[in-house]
Order: C-alpha cells, then sequence, then structure tokens
C-alpha cells in the first residue's frame, strides 16, 4: 500500500497517484446526481495537467484500492513532514472526541509514521487498557433447542421442533456472556485496523486483540449496535476505544461528515483545529480573574421588523470578573508576512470588517482592544503594529477600537503580545518564560 504525503493546498497530478486513483479524487470533488462534491477538493492546473487541490482540511484520505492520501499543516513547509505531523497530533488532543490521544509527539517528530498508523495504534492501546481492565459481561437472553431443561421452556417451539425428539428441550434462558455491543462493535474494529494496518508493530498486537476476542462475534449491525451501547457504572475505560471504534467503522471525521465503508477517511477543517488548539491553551494562561469564553452568539448585527438578523459568534471572548468582555479575539488559519507591506501583509479586508462588527456589538460602549490571531511563523514571529480604526468626528472619540494582529506560537503553546496588551499585567515573575523569539509577552499569565 502506498502513502503520499502532501501539505494543505498542494496539487496532485494523476501521474502523482496510481492507477484508478485521480478518477476517484476527481469524482468526489464533482460529485454525482445522488452526492454533492466535496468542498475540500478542488479542480485545479498544474502547467497544462489537470490536478486536485486539497483546500483547508488535514488528515488522512483512504481510496476504496487502499492508497492512502496523507495532508498534513501547510505549516509544516517551512520544517518537514514529521514534524508537521507531530504538531497535528498535538492541535488534535484539543479537539472533543481526540482528548484521549496518549502518542508522544516527540517520538512522531523523531519516527516517520503515517496518521492513520498513529490512529490505528491509538485505537489498539485504547482496546488493549479495556482488555487489561477485562471485558465486561452481561446477561444475554438465549433461545436453543438443548439436551437438558434451561430456563423457560417454550412450548409451541418445542412441539414444532422436538415432536419425535424427546430428550431435546427447546428453551429460553438468560446467558452471562461477553457478547454483548461494547465488545462487538470493538471486535468489529479491530478486524477493521487489522486490514489496514501496515505497521508490524500494529499488526501484531491487533492479532493479539483480536484473539482475546475470538469468543465475541463481530458486529453485523454497526449502527444499531451503537444505538445499543450502555456505558454502566465502571465502564468509563471503555469509552476512548469506542470513540476509535466509531471512526474506524463509519469511516468518517466528527467534524466533516465525509466517509464510507469502502473509503474510510479522517479529515479535519484545519481552522477548526486551530481554533481549539487556542482557545485550550490562552485559557490555561490567563490570569484567574479573567474567563475564556467560546463561540458566543448572543449579538446580532441588525434588527429587522423587531427580529435579530446576522448572528455574530466571535471565536472567542475574554470577560472580567464582572462579566463585562475586555477583549474580543477571532482566529485565522492563514500565513501572514510581516515584510510584505506592500500586500498588507496578506491581511484579508473581510476579517477587519468581522471584527469591526464584534467589537461594536461585544465591547462596552464599542470601545476597546480586538485581536486576530494567526499561527507563528519565520515570516510571522511578532505582533504587527496595532490598527486604529479612525472615527467620523471628533465627538466619537469615545468609541474608539483597536485591532491587534497577534502570533500564536505552536510549539510554546502561547500567544505573543508586545507591550500595550488590554488586560491588567502581572508581576514578572509569573509571565510566560518560555524562549521565543519575540519580547516577552505581556498577556497575563498563570504561575507555573
Amino acid at each position: 500500500m502506498t502513502v503520499l504525503t502532501i501539505f494543505e493546498f498542494d496539487r496532485i497530478t494523476e501521474d502523482a497517484v496510481p492507477a484508478g486513483v485521480f478518477p476517484w479524487l476527481e469524482s468526489l470533488c464533482l460529485g454525482d446526481g445522488n452526492r454533492e462534491g466535496a468542498s475540500w477538493l478542488k479542480l485545479a492546473k498544474y502547467g497544462n495537467r489537470r490536478a486536485i487541490q486539497v483546500a483547508g482540511h488535514v488528515g488522512v484520505l483512504r481510496s476504496p484500492s487502499g492508497f492512502q492520501l496523507e495532508v498534513l499543516p501547510k505549516i509544516g513547509k517551512s520544517t518537514d513532514a514529521n514534524r508537521a505531523r507531530a504538531q497535528l497530533i498535538d492541535m488534535l488532543r484539543c479537539l472533543n472526541g481526540f482528548r484521549h490521544i496518549k502518542t508522544d509527539s516527540a517520538k512522531i517528530a523523531t519516527a516517520p509514521m503515517p496518521l492513520l498508523e498513529v490512529f490505528i495504534g491509538e485505537f489498539l492501546q485504547a482496546v488493549k487498557t479495556v482488555v487489561k481492565r477485562g471485558l465486561r459481561s452481561d446477561y444475554v437472553t438465549r433461545q436453543d433447542n438443548l439436551f437438558a431443561l434451561r430456563g423457560k421452556l417454550l412450548v409451541a417451539q418445542n412441539l414444532r421442533n422436538n415432536l419425535f425428539r424427546p430428550d431435546r428441550f427447546y428453551t429460553e434462558h438468560d446467558e452471562f456472556s461477553p457478547n454483548r455491543p461494547e465488545n462487538r462493535l470493538l471486535h468489529a474494529a479491530l478486524r477493521g485496523a487489522l486490514s489496514m494496518a501496515r505497521s508490524p508493530d500494529n499488526q501484531r498486537l491487533a492479532r493479539e486483540l483480536c484473539f482475546v476476542f475470538a469468543d465475541v462475534p463481530g458486529s453485523t449491525s454497526v449502527a444499531l449496535d451503537f444505538q445499543r451501547v450502555r456505558l454502566d457504572r465502571g465502564m468509563g475505560y471503555y469509552e476512548a476505544a469506542l470513540d476509535w471504534a466509531k471512526l474506524i467503522l463509519k469511516g468518517l471525521s466528527p467534524l466533516t461528515g465525509l466517509g464510507d465503508a469502502e473509503a474510510p477517511s479522517l479529515l479535519f477543517p484545519m481552522a477548526k483545529v486551530f481554533e481549539a488548539y487556542v482557545a485550550k491553551h490562552l485559557s490555561e494562561q490567563l490570569e484567574s480573574s479573567y474567563q475564556l469564553k467560546e463561540q458566543v452568539r448572543s449579538k446580532h448585527l441588525v434588527n429587522h421588523k423587531e427580529l435579530p438578523w446576522f448572528q455574530l459568534k466571535p471565536d472567542l471572548l475574554v470577560l472580567d470578573k464582572d462579566d463585562k468582555s475586555v477583549l474580543v479575539l477571532d482566529t485565522k488559519w492563514k500565513l501572514l508576512d510581516a515584510s510584505a507591506i506592500k500586500d498588507r501583509y496578506r491581511l484579508s479586508q473581510s476579517d477587519f470588517y468581522q471584527l469591526y462588527a464584534y467589537g461594536h456589538h461585544y465591547l462596552d460602549g464599542g470601545k476597546g482592544d480586538m485581536a486576530l490571531i494567526y499561527p507563528k511563523t519565520d515570516s510571522f514571529n511578532r505582533p504587527l503594529p496595532v490598527f486604529d480604526f479612525p472615527q467620523a468626528s471628533q465627538a466619537s472619540q469615545a468609541s474608539q477600537l483597536r485591532l491587534w494582529v497577534l502570533p500564536f506560537c505552536l510549539d510554546n503553546r502561547r500567544l505573543l503580545w508586545e507591550q500595550g496588551c488590554p488586560l491588567k499585567e502581572e508581576p514578572q515573575s509569573k509571565q510566560c518564560n518560555k524562549p521565543c523569539n519575540v519580547p516577552p509577552c505581556c498577556l497575563p499569565h498563570r504561575a507555573a
């Protein structure tokens, strides 16, 4: 099985993939009468050749033939694929459903391993934990034709089946068995993982775990068994394994809604991944008198006939101890260039309009600070000079808004901010002392 590793927005030509894969990608891109085309795939040109471009999503796409397309964050182009893969795994830990990832990112950065193998390894380790703590059994009602009376005799069925067999009893009885939905799903997912795994270690562990589940039949109705899942008291250790099993069996990402049984895929919109990563680590850095709220949606742009229209949803909102908004933040997964002044640092005008609306509605009196957060790169490693929104008249100076454009360091997991921070500074001893190529940020941090 071949694995092709690319970065976001790279173009794939027909000669770069095995025969049959490029038409399959084109069919995903264009869709058909029953399915819309994938929004994350675009038709493109590479010279005079047809090409497919993967836009804004990262993860793994697996074709029906077994060919794997691994898409890594575009920020990894300036480093290497292994480091980009490790950074992505670290960022995925901040997503709901993936917080149980245990893989050491440092090991991924030094040992090349495709993402799909990493995910399969995570699932196998989760199942191994379940096996160590013991497979749960439950009473299952069964009907069977036995040589001895056990449970309740089913008279009608007994007459129909045993009229000339007085040594048999058709009974209904309860049996204490590991054959319950949770174990059936794990067994089916183990079989699927074994068929996809190419790492010798993953294959060996998958076979060993399949042997443990030998007395449990694999699920034949995945959707129905997931509806029947019941994590009883003391079964919390099943949760991580079942989360991975759902992804393997349904073959789709919880964020994209893509996938089918023939081509399991695990793709994530990188903008959402970056937003979750910033939210998690920024909340840990703020001092205790501030709180960070995600996806606030209490304001609307206009009212029409006494009805609110066009909901305003900033990614992040910082509140003080009186629940007063002091800072509006929005994350953008784009690469800026601090030296490209003529190109406006590659900033988007629509993003400024968006923050301007957020500031007027969420900040008290339409006065205060807002921030656009971008990933830190070599070409954008310190905050840009603050942007001031000009006022229509001197009388409106009181409603001044300022916009900061800030880098978020993916390695050090912190937001970088120079002097002028609108939040109250803490003593220097409590500020972030992690090494970085910018002056110390003044965003208030908790003591380590």
